[in-house]
This record gives C-alpha cells, structure tokens and sequence, in this order.
C-alpha cells in the first residue's frame, strides 16, 4: 500500500512551526484587553488580534526566507520588520471580514473606528514582538549551533580515542607474535620432539587469536579462552618448568575487556617470571567480580621483580594505557613482590557487560 503521508515543504514548515504559532497567539491574544470598553465582544476582538498577528507572522517568515539574497544595505531583520508592519492593514482587514462577514464593513463607522484601532496597536507593537521572536530564534540558533558543536567535538575525540587505541594494539600484536615465534624457533634448533604438537598448539592459537587483534572489545571469556590456550602451549616447551592454575568467577565471563589484556599479564609473568628461572615456576590466574568491580590477578613464583627490572615493561606500559583510554581513566594495573619470590600483578577496570 502506498504511503499516502503529506508533508509541509521544509520553508513553510518552519515558518508554520508550533513554537512559532503559539508564540503569536500568546503575543497578540493580550492586545484584545484594550478593547474591553467596546460594545463588541472579548472574544471577537480576541480572533482579531489573533488573525492579524498570524499575518504578521507569515510576513515574518516569508521576508526571513525571501528573496535568498538581500542588498548588502538592507538587513534581513529591517526587511522582515518591513514586511510585517506593510503587513498589518491587511491582516486587520482579514480579521474584520472574518469575524463580520462583510467586506464591505467600512459603511459602519464604529467598524472602521475599530480597524483603525488595531492597526495602530499592531504598527506600534508589533516590530517589538518581532524583535523579540528575533532574539529567541537567535538563541536557538546559538544552542543548536552549541550542540552541534559538541557534538562534532565528542565524534572528533571518539575518532581519536579509536586511533589511539588501534596504535597502541598494533603495537601489541607484532610483541605477542614475535615472542611467540621465538619460542618456536628454540625448539626447532634443540630438535625437541615436541615440535610437531607446539607448531599444532600454535597454528590452532593464532587462528583464534590474530583476528581479534583487530577488535576495540571483547568478552572476558574469550579473553581467557585464549590465555588457556597460550598457557598450554607454554607448558608444552616447558613441561618441567612451568605450572599454572586458571579460574573466573561466572559472572565475570560476560564483561568487556580490551583484547589480550589478561593474555598480556599471563605472558609479562610467563617471559620476565618463569621463563628466566632455573626452576621454573608456576602461574596462577584468578578473574573476580566484587562491588562493580573486575579484578584480574596473575601472581608467579618466578625471578621476582628485582631480577625482572623492577618497574613495568613495555608490554604492560600500552596495557596501562589500553585500560585508561578504554575504559576513561578507571583502571588501576599495579606490581607487587610476593615472597619468597615472584610478582603479583593486579588489574582493575569497572564491571561492563559486553556488546
């Protein structure tokens, strides 16, 4: 069926806009009380004043809108307070055919008295009415403009945030592959018979893992679906060496999280932790949720922080940084030196349920 649905062109819908009649009608329905002396009725007069201040108003927005262009010496609003005072003998005249239904009322004395009357009043009243249109249209014009300001600004800031934080992913992505072909590489050269399953281990984690390098967010499951898997394959080179534990509270499964944040934890205590020690070590994972709060822990009992450098790596430098611009500055990443010896690194972002 088709849509049969009329709407106003676009000019004369803002020249006949609510806000505008209804500012005309409360405007000109005042000016009814200084006929109150007459012998014709209040609301007669009140559907005058009315009639003739709505002419006014459509000679107001059509000088507002025409001719586009103006001489340089006339100012739009001069041509609008020209169009509405030339305006109200005929809004007056409108108003006494109207509400007499005689056009030819001017053989009445009292009516011509009366026309009279409300033409005056309109030319002395109406240009401050008008002025008074003009100054309001004139602060919605501010605020809109204002608005769409902000607006412009906040896409503009929203535009820059992505940027940044697509640099700083892309700084992540070649850390992680670059670490992680690494560790492939000592293999292959120690003729480890385990090479086979890594390289598997491997193919099978990057195929999951590369594509969401890419992404702005995602879910703390996947998050640690993939941390599962890497923690896999590192025990894998180092099945001697290397032990971990993993666990998340349920409710933490579905909130954001920025892509490899928990990865870039487990890795930071895998590569400066374990990976250094003569012995080994072990990871242990833990996600909670407490207060609208997530917390992510990774401790090891690795080298320690001393033995590590003492201070955050690049790695977790852009992840501090990924946290605050993903999440307006509330995140906390802190390291701490557990004992006898280890780190305890501890992240901490608001409760946000995923996309």
């Amino acid at each position: 069926m088709a849509d049969t649905t009329t709407t106003l062109p676009a000019g004369l819908a803002r020249i006949l806009a609510w806000p505008r009649v209804r500012y005309t009608i409360l405007a000109s329905l005042p000016f009814a009380i200084l006929h109150l002396g007459s012998a014709t009725p209040l609301p007669v007069w009140a559907v005058r004043t009315v009639i003739v201040g709505l002419a006014a108003m459509l000679a107001f927005g059509l000088c507002e809108q025409w001719p586009a262009r103006l001489p340089a010496s006339v100012p739009r609003w001069a041509w609008q307070l020209i169009g509405v005072e030339t305006t109200i003998p005929f809004g007056g005249v409108l108003a006494y055919w109207i509400t007499t239904g005689e056009l030819q009322f001017w053989v009445n004395p009292l009516r011509v008295n009366g026309l009279v009357q409300i033409v005056l009043s309109g030319w002395l009243f109406s240009p401050w009415i008008a002025l008074g249109a003009m100054l309001r249209q004139r602060e919605e014009l501010a605020q809109t403009q204002v608005l769409a300001f902000q607006l412009e600004r906040s896409e503009l800031e929203r535009r820059a945030l992505d940027a940044r934080m697509r640099l700083l992913q892309a700084q992540v992505q070649p850390h992680f592959l670059f670490n992680t072909l690494a560790n492939v590489r000592a293999l292959v050269r120690s003729n480890s018979p385990q090479t086979p399953a890594v390289l598997d281990s491997l193919i099978a984690y990057l195929r999951a893992a590369v594509p969401r390098l890419d992404e702005n967010a995602s879910t703390l499951a996947q998050e640690i679906e993939l941390v599962h898997a890497y923690l896999e394959l590192m025990r894998m080179r180092m099945p001697d060496r290397m032990h971990y534990s993993l666990h998340a509270d349920d409710a933490a499964l579905a909130l954001r999280c920025p892509p490899m944040a928990l990865h870039t934890l487990v890795e930071n205590a895998v590569r400066h932790g374990i990976d250094p020690s003569e012995e080994g070590g072990r990871v242990d994972i833990t996600v909670t949720v407490r207060d609208g709060r997530c917390i992510m822990r990774v401790t090891d009992t690795g080298v320690g922080l001393q033995a590590a450098g003492g201070s955050l790596g690049t790695g977790l430098s852009t992840l501090r940084e990924r946290m605050q611009l993903a999440f307006g500055g509330d995140a906390r990443l802190s390291l701490a030196g557990v004992m006898p010896h280890g780190v305890c690194a501890e992240l901490e972002f608001p409760a946000q349920g995923g996309a």
